[in-house]
This record gives structure tokens, sequence and C-alpha cells, in this order.
């Protein structure tokens, strides 16, 4: 039985060759000529087909438009200009970037044509989600502008990706993300501080960057057409030190749109080959949105969020030391395993103090966290609004605005035992 093939090639300068050879190749059958993805996407909802052959240049093409059609288990297959005669190109790199699985010269003969839709077919669609063990490859300014000074580790994917999240209420991830990279970077780990809060990012904020480009937004764009590496998402980062590099997040909240979870994916598995280490600051909510939706490629607002955490090779999450905060934070947990249940977390509890959890504040947080949520260690960092008025003022990390105070010594803590689980 012949496999049902969409054809998108309208325009390309060798449209006729290849529709000659696709209704002559053995074991395929074109049931439509589409003009641009949005007719691909409409044909692909119709089930009609099982995979699409399409050209490089291809009208609106993005990596989310790719995902959606392996999402309905339908392979695609590019074809690129043959005038390279073999050598490399860029549009290869792009498509491959994309995640589309076969790409073809245009000129492949009609045999060859068949076989290779048929063989993606049967392959299925690709895995687009890796996990890659620790190593540092550590960056500085000479090495964003020239990435072959990362010398031989350059390209291998081996960082680590930390999110940085915890429920609503404000518990302070973003304080707790931006001092976590802070400390990392002055232990010589060159870092990568990404504001990825859909919700109200203010890692800009917080360091005093007050402009109105977004980072992260401009990487995702670059990786949905399929354009972003190294070089390109080390271009859309700001340093802010010898070892620290920073996307900067959404300005407004309606711009949620713009970071798509297909494009974050991709970003984040950029920056591992970037940084030995990514620290991500995440939105609050991960209630799925599907059951409002009623198309499949519609936007998710906490798209983004999952993605990051479904990415990342460890969880930070952040509660109150209140009992409302805690009350959230032990939920939160049960929801996250839920959700994400390869996640490895390691938990935080900010503010702690005495007062609403009595005289013992620190035995409250630990017996609270060990009866209903089995967190048996958890990072306690104390109440010290000096030292964050005194950073929040300057626009600065706690290393540089408070560089003796309480909150600043936890910080410490916590990267260490960051550093020692990403040696282990």
């Amino acid at each position: 039985m012949s496999v049902p093939v969409l054809l998108a090639v309208t325009g390309a300068p060798w449209e006729a060759d290849v529709v000659r050879r696709a209704e002559r190749a053995n074991g395929i059958r074109v049931v439509r000529r589409c003009v641009d993805i949005a007719d691909v996407m409409a044909a692909a909802a119709t089930g009609q087909a099982r995979a699409v052959l399409l050209a490089e240049d291809l009208p609106r093409l993005t990596s989310d438009a790719v995902a959606a059609l392996h999402a309905r288990r339908i392979a695609v297959v590019a074809l690129v200009d043959p005038s390279d005669n073999g050598e490399p190109s860029g549009a290869e790199d792009r498509l491959s970037r994309m995640g589309i699985e076969r790409i073809l010269p245009a000129d492949v003969s009609a045999d060859d044509l068949g076989r290779a839709i048929i063989d993606a077919v049967d392959s299925g669609p690709p895995v687009t989600v890796s996990h890659f063990a620790g190593g540092f490859v550590p960056f500085n300014s000479e090495s964003v502008a020239n990435p072959e000074a990362y010398g031989e580790p350059y390209g291998q994917g081996t960082g680590r990706v930390i999110a940085v999240w915890g429920p609503t209420g404000a518990p302070g991830r973003s304080t707790v993300a931006v001092g976590l990279a802070a400390e990392l970077a002055a232990r010589g780990v060159s870092t990568l501080l990404a504001d990825a809060d859909v919700y109200g990012g203010t890692v800009a904020q917080l360091l005093g960057m007050l402009d109105e480009t977004s980072g992260l937004a401009a990487a995702a764009r670059s990786a949905s057409g399929g354009s972003l590496d190294v070089a390109v998402l080390a271009r859309h980062a700001r340093q802010v030190g010898p070892n620290q590099l920073v996307l900067t997040g959404l300005s407004r909240a309606d711009r949620w749109t713009e970071l798509r979870p297909t494009a974050i994916e991709s970003v984040w598995s950029t920056a591992r080959m970037l940084a030995p280490c990514t620290v991500i600051d995440a939105g609050f909510c991960i209630e799925s949105d599907e059951e409002i939706s009623f198309d499949t490629l519609a936007p998710r607002r906490n798209g983004a969020t999952l993605a990051t955490l479904e990415e990342a090779d460890e969880v930070v999450v952040v509660g109150t030391a209140d009992p409302v905060g805690l009350t959230r934070l032990i939920r939160s947990l049960h929801e996250l395993r839920a959700v994400v249940p390869s996640a490895n977390t390691r938990v935080v509890v900010n503010r702690v103090r005495s007062g609403s959890l009595g005289s013992s504040p620190t035995e409250a947080v630990n017996e609270a966290l060990s009866q209903y949520a089995g967190v048996q260690a958890a990072a306690l960092l104390p109440f010290d609004q000096a030292a964050c008025d005194a950073a929040l003022t300057h626009g600065r990390s706690l290393v540089e605005a408070a560089k003796s105070s309480k909150l600043r010594k936890g910080m410490q803590q916590l990267a260490a035992g960051v550093i020692r689980d990403l040696l282990s």
C-alpha cells in the first residue's frame, strides 16, 4: 500500500521536476499539493497524509509547525537546492534545527525519494528533547565572540539546566534564581541566567537592565526559524560579569505567545552548549490548557514553563516560611510530581524567621516538609530584608551589594550544594 504524501514545493525553481518525480516514485502517492505551511497544516488535520515533502523556503515554516506535524505522526522530508554540489549548506543546518529528520537534494531520483519518505514514515518522529550529563565548558568574552575558543568540548551539549520554580504568592523565585546564578559565577562556574516567567519576569529589573528588549524572546524567534546556534544565543544574551550571561525576559505579560514550547526546548538545548550551567527563572503556573483549547496549534501560556521543567536536570522549588507559604509549597511539590514525574527536585524555603512559625521556625519547616511532602532536607534562607533592599536599590546581586549578609551566606551554601551535585 502506497504512503499518502502532501507536496509543498510551490515557487521553487525545480517545482515541476520534483512534482513529476514524486508522482513516479514507487511506494508513495501525492494526495494534495499545498502552497504554504498553513495549507499543509489544514490538510494534515484531515488525516489524509502520513508524510510531507516540502521545499527549504516554504513560506511560514517554523519549528512549531514541524513539531505539530510530528505530533500527528506525520513524517517531514525537505528538499534543498542541489546547486551546492554536495557541500553543506545553511539551509540544511536551519532545517535540521527545526527538527526535520530527512533532508535531500531537490534533484534526488524518484526511487531514492520514495525510499526516503517510506523510511521516514517507518522510523516515526524524532526525539526532540535531550538530557545530557555534566561537564564544564567555560565561556568568556573571547568565546562569546569566537565559539572556537571553547576548544574540544565546544558543541557537545554537556551543560546543566537548573529551573527555579515555585507556587504562586511571590515566594522569591527571582531572588533565588539571580542569587544562585551569581554565586555559581563567583565560584568560577560560567553561568547563563534566563528569565522565562511568562506572567511577570523581573530579572532585568533586579540587575538594573531596564530595557524593552527580551533576549529570550529573540532567541525563541531564532529557534523557530531554525537559525539558533551557540553564537546567536550568545549575541542575544548580555554579559553582566566575567562568568555570567543573562537572557532577559518578557517586558510585558501579554507577550507570552512569543515563548512557544518547541522554541524554548531548542533554546535550552543550545544553552547546554553555551555554558556549563543555565539557571532559569520559571513561571509559577503549570496548569495544562488543553481542555480549554479547540486547536492543537493554539499557543499554551504555560507551555514554556512545562517545557522548561521537563528539560531541566534539576528543579529548585522555592517556598515561603509561613503557614500559607508552606501549605502552597507542599501542594506544589505534589503537583509537580504529578505533572513532571521525572523532575529531580531541590527544595528551598525562603524568608525563614521567628514569628508565625513560632520560636523554632527551622524545626517547624523541616517537620512540615517531612510529614506532608516527604522532603527530608531543604535549604533554608533567612529573612533579610535589608540585603534584598540593598541589592534592589543598586540593581546588583547579593554578591556585589550585600557580600556579608545572612541571606548571601545562605545563597553560598545553596550554590555549594548545587556544585557538589554537578560534580558528582
